[in-house]
């Protein structure tokens, strides 16, 4: 993540303190097929975002946001959307070696440094947060641990890639919600399959899609691929913002998905009309990189490794253990920041622990 300034930080505050607020209400109800059967959930984008947002401190005065925040945002979604089964998916050890063998710089600018604790906001060390993102990311697993849920890393596999083998081929009979603010997800929207983002309070569906950016959903990853994305250190086309790609792409609208044969093939039809359509022509190896590092349709995942992700769908869930959640809140001295845990407890994660077998 980049580094923040003081305007953005104050940004950040105030969206938390929205977050907190509508965090306390009751959600609100959402139509029968906004419901999901299955939530997934990206748990290194969720958590990095909670440890950013939230300046939630123990009794002690240490910063402890990436776990509350976590650990209030994945329960605010389970109440939402209130899913039979609820998987949490992190990134696995080596998870960019495919993509590096594709382009070896993927993702090699990111910035993990990440300073934004309100009560020593200037006179905190980077390098001691970034210990803590990590310290608190290895705790919030013990938490996890004890709650009605099924989480999993994959060893040299992506949480991107597992999430989408999830939605598109394990529970492809089933109603998904996967919970992200990553933008490629947007992509695996389908009637069965939404994407909610935490941060906009949003739920994308293809029509939300559509209306937010003029491009259908079929069509999202080609406007991904031009545009590239700075966070993942994949530069785009020249020029190719979203104003531009739309104007230059109308039928990105259509709900028919246009290939990058079929793209290239209308380039060279308009050729001359937009200066874009000729810098895609000249630049078909990056697009065709691009399109290879960023789509998530066809995630080519191992047979040996699909197995290995169903064995742990298929097996028993955790079952909730509140003495053992509790103990872990006292140990950490956080008992602040979720008031009433026994309470919260019961009404986030009774009824999904009643799912388990």
């Amino acid at each position: 993540m980049e580094s923040i300034n003081s305007s953005e930080k104050k940004k950040l505050y105030s969206l938390f303190e929205n977050i907190n607020k509508s965090e306390e209400n009751k959600p609100e109800e959402l139509k029968k097929d906004q419901l999901s059967d299955i939530l997934i959930i990206d748990g290194l984008n969720t958590f990095i975002k909670s440890f950013c947002v939230s300046p939630y401190m123990n009794a002690d005065g240490i910063h402890t946001g990436g776990i509350s925040g976590f650990l209030k945002s994945i329960g605010y979604a389970i109440k939402l959307f209130n899913p039979t089964k609820c998987v949490i998916v992190f990134d696995g050890v080596g998870g960019s070696q495919k993509r590096r063998k594709i382009y070896p710089d993927y993702k090699n600018k990111r910035i993990t440094k990440i300073r934004i604790n309100r009560t020593y906001l200037d006179n905190s060390n980077a390098d001691d947060e970034e210990k803590s993102l990590k310290k608190q990311l290895i705790r919030t697993v013990d938490y996890l641990n004890n709650l009605p849920l099924t989480v999993m890393s994959i060893d040299n596999v992506e949480a991107d890639d597992v999430i989408a083998y999830l939605a598109l081929d394990k529970f492809k009979n089933s109603n998904i919600t996967i919970m992200s603010s990553d933008k490629d997800f947007l992509q695996l929207a389908s009637n069965r399959i939404k994407i909610w983002s935490s941060t906009k309070k949003k739920l994308y569906g293809c029509s939300e899609i559509l209306s937010e950016y003029g491009i259908s959903c079929e069509n999202f990853i080609n406007y991904r691929v031009l545009e590239g994305d700075v966070s993942d250190n994949i530069d785009g086309i020249y020029g190719a913002g979203l104003k531009t790609i739309k104007k230059c792409f109308p039928i990105f609208e259509d709900h028919h998905k246009y290939s990058l044969d079929e793209i290239f093939n209308y380039c060279e039809t308009h050729k001359g009309k937009y200066k874009l359509h000729d810098t895609i022509l000249e630049n078909k190896p990056l697009v065709q990189r691009n399109y290879d590092l960023m789509q998530l349709n066809d995630t080519q995942i191992q047979s040996f490794t699909q197995l290995r992700i169903n064995e742990i769908i298929d097996s028993q869930s955790s079952r909730l253990n509140r003495m053992q959640f509790v103990g872990l809140m006292r140990e950490d001295k956080i008992w602040n920041n979720i008031p009433n845990a026994n309470v919260w407890l019961s009404e986030v994660f009774v009824k999904l622990d009643n799912f388990v077998k």
